[in-house]
């Protein structure tokens, strides 16, 4: 996954500006997203003031301009554009902070906890659905990653947005590991003692590249990939975009350009399924795009290492946690990221630096926020094999509806919403649901994205400064979780009977913890960041 250590802090790099050639009076340029009422009102802002567009970002409304400080100033002057520093995004230092003892477990172990297992069975293995990876790329080596179960090709595209010269122009090959892992969890095609060891064997694969070896992207160059997902969705036929990286908030949900590009996927029919991050436990954790109300946001699960075992599972400390800062549940659902097994290139730079975690069968350990998203993915592709004229909300609803909570011996929630969202997805449950309308209620994304209305969630602040969900009693957070106890995951309560899922009000400045959070004066984009493989324990 992305993977936010609790313990380090992102590194930044600073936007690279370009130096004049000697003898140039030229001035040096950086990077910078320019976006107006739309793209030719960005471009043409861009030009008025001499600067060069370098990319094009339709689906937003939007160009990446290489600008001048004095151009910057004239733009920012102009209340019909807004500008947004390109920022060099990096991942933070890979920071071991110490590992549980026990063996990696592949999703084969664990795939009867999720009801995988009765789908393969039953024949659903997400045929005809494809899976858009938004990551590192995928190693072409790897046969049950490049075919599907009758042995053809499977990957029908793949595409690379990267904007720095030392990673572009590979063709998506995975540099990092990272994506390839991922790949590997949701939909590897291998079948050992009679099990696949991907959660959708049969799903199609595009791959689009928008990180390096490092992990390291930038905004223009996600958005740009998410762009060109939508653009081609119909083409392919991509039902699911995996987005498996994080970063803090810098902004209200709806202001930030990289949500707004996940919004419009989502609006477009596409079902995005994006990490929580790895800044857990603390609330208010939630990353960028994961804070999207519309889509589906992912926490993580360990089963403790013993897979036939479900009644010592826990929720892994790592796991980032909402409310988000307009007040939403997130994550939604928790699903398997810890020390997860999957297929990694033994020259990727994951490998390179770490390679004590290859296991004897040549898999490679990882956790993350990042694996749970891309299990989330499979299961989903499932889903829509099973109903293919399942809109991305109602999916959201089966999946919410039929998830299992972690429950303590007095049937009471062991964790809180904000934690655990509705609970461990069930895939079974979810594709035998017949659950519509409990989710994005109260919400309207088309008037989200045109500005004429945003909303907040139901969460709230109690005089001790615990988050709770009025109506939902035992939801309380306060912390005082015993993170490897383990809780058995059980039915809970009947979500659609009682709630509606990010049901949302007008936006209104009701927020008391969101006081510190200046956004509308400027919110300062030189201090956003994303990457993936940040390295998380292994829990």
């Amino acid at each position: 996954m992305l993977l936010l250590a609790a313990v380090a802090a992102l590194l930044l790099a600073a936007p690279a500006g370009r130096a004049p050639a000697p003898g140039s009076a030229a001035a040096a340029t950086d990077t910078f997203l320019v976006q107006a009422a739309d793209l030719s009102a960005a471009r043409d802002a861009v030009a008025a003031v001499g600067g060069q567009v370098s990319r094009e970002l339709g689906l937003i409304d939007a160009v990446g301009a290489e600008l001048t400080a004095a151009q910057v100033g004239r733009l920012r002057a102009q209340p019909a554009v807004q500008l947004f520093e390109n920022t060099r995004l990096e991942i933070g230092s890979w920071v071991r902070i110490g590992e549980e003892e026990g063996p990696a477990v592949t999703i084969d172990d664990n795939k009867a906890l999720i009801g995988v297992d009765a789908l393969h069975a039953a024949g659903i293995t997400g045929e005809n659905v494809t899976i858009a990876f938004v990551d590192t790329g995928l190693t072409p080596q790897e046969a049950s990653l490049t075919a599907n179960l009758a042995g053809l090709n499977r990957v029908l595209a793949v595409h690379d947005t990267t904007s720095d010269p030392t990673i572009s122009g590979t063709a998506a090959v995975d540099l990092s590991g990272h994506g390839t892992h991922l790949v590997s969890l949701a939909a590897s095609a291998l079948k050992a003692d009679g099990r696949y060891e991907g959660i959708a064997p049969n799903a199609d694969l595009v791959i689009v590249k928008a990180f390096g070896a490092d992990g390291a992207g930038s905004y223009l160059d996600v958005i740009a990939a998410i762009d060109w997902v939508v653009g081609n969705s119909a083409r392919y036929n991509i039902r699911v975009l995996n987005l498996s990286f994080s970063a803090p908030p810098n902004s209200y949900y709806w202001d930030d350009p990289l949500n707004q590009a996940v919004m419009k996927a989502w609006a477009s029919g596409i079902v995005v399924v994006a990490a929580a991050g790895n800044r857990g436990p603390d609330p208010l954790t939630i990353g960028v795009p994961g804070n999207v109300p519309y889509i589906i946001t992912v926490g993580a699960i360990s089963d403790n290492h013993t897979p036939t075992d479900a009644g010592d599972d826990f929720l892994t400390s790592f796991s980032s946690a909402g409310p988000t800062y307009e007040g939403f549940v997130k994550p939604e659902l928790v699903a398997l990221g810890g020390h997860m097994k999957g297929i990694m290139p033994i020259k990727a730079q994951i490998a390179l630096d770490y390679p004590q975690y290859f296991e004897p069968d040549g898999r490679y350990r990882m956790s993350g926020t990042s694996q749970a998203t891309a299990i989330t993915s499979g299961v989903v592709a499932l889903l829509l094999e099973a109903n293919p004229a399942l809109t991305p909300d109602d999916l959201k609803c089966r999946l919410l509806s039929s998830a299992n909570l972690a429950l303590d011996a007095d049937d009471l929630p062991a964790y809180s919403v904000f934690q655990q969202g509705a609970g461990l997805l069930h895939a079974a449950d979810a594709v035998a649901s017949d659950a519509n309308g409990c989710a994005n209620r109260g919400l309207d994304i088309d008037s989200d994205l045109d500005g004429t209305q945003h909303y907040q969630g139901g969460a709230n602040q109690d005089a001790d400064g615990n988050y709770y969900l009025p109506g939902l009693d035992g939801f309380v957070w306060s912390g005082d979780y015993a993170w490897s106890d383990g809780f058995a995951w059980s039915d809970g309560f009947a979500w659609s009977d009682g709630f509606a899922w990010s049901d949302g009000f007008a936006w209104s400045d009701g927020f008391a913890w969101s006081d510190g959070f200046a956004w509308s004066d400027g919110f300062v984009w030189s201090d956003a960041s994303t990457g993936v493989n940040q390295w998380v324990t292994q829990e």
